[in-house]
């Protein structure tokens, strides 16, 4: 057991290392909790991964622990979420196989970058319009407003994409929620796809 959890701790911190280098939001916010001492991984909600394949997608977390928790359906695109005890939540989202996935942008995203890298990393704010203004402070532009009512269980915001050669790559994520709720809700994740599809 102890050895696996070292391998989940590896991959974790591999990828989110990895995809902060290539995120300007997700760097300054982690250079901001550091110089606090905080640092970004404890506040880590979820982590988002891209695929043609959800269950190979998934593959190498629930090897290291993460079972299935729930699937979350879109108008062109679901879902899977995994989770494991003491880790982040694991969102794993495809286009649908057949004709409703055609107007996805999961696939042209997925062929330009790979299925083994974070398309977005979730933290969890205290108050996510406070942690808005400061980053916007810093130079951070955001891809439409945040997501649901002051008070609501949850409310979120996408950075605007990084982007290479021209095309949207990752995002920050920043989620505030309420009253013990650590779900997602389907009318919001799909507006925050929205909001970062290429223009």
């Amino acid at each position: 057991m102890d050895d696996q959890a070292a391998a989940l701790d590896a991959l974790l911190e591999r990828m989110v290392a990895e995809y902060v280098t290539r995120n300007h939001a997700a760097g300054l916010l982690k250079g901001m909790l550091d110089d606090a001492g905080v640092g970004l991984f404890p506040l880590i909600d979820h982590v988002t991964i891209r695929t043609f394949d959800i269950e190979q997608g998934a593959q190498p977390f629930v090897e290291l622990g993460y079972t299935y928790d729930e699937t979350i359906e879109y108008g062109d695109w679901y879902a899977k979420v995994y989770r494991k005890s003491g880790y982040p939540a694991l969102f794993v989202d495809q286009a649908y196989p057949d004709e409703r996935g055609k107007t996805s942008i999961i696939p042209g995203w997925v062929k330009k970058f790979g299925d083994r890298v974070l398309h977005h990393v979730a933290v969890r704010v205290e108050d996510i319009d406070k942690a808005v203004d400061k980053l916007k402070q810093n130079g951070v532009v955001f891809a439409g407003h945040i997501v649901g009512k002051r008070g609501d269980r949850l409310r979120q915001v996408f950075s605007a994409p990084e982007t290479v050669d021209g095309k949207p790559f990752t995002v920050l994520e920043l989620a505030e929620r309420h009253r013990g709720y650590l779900g997602f809700l389907p009318p919001q994740a799909d507006s925050l796809m929205k909001s970062t599809a290429p223009k």
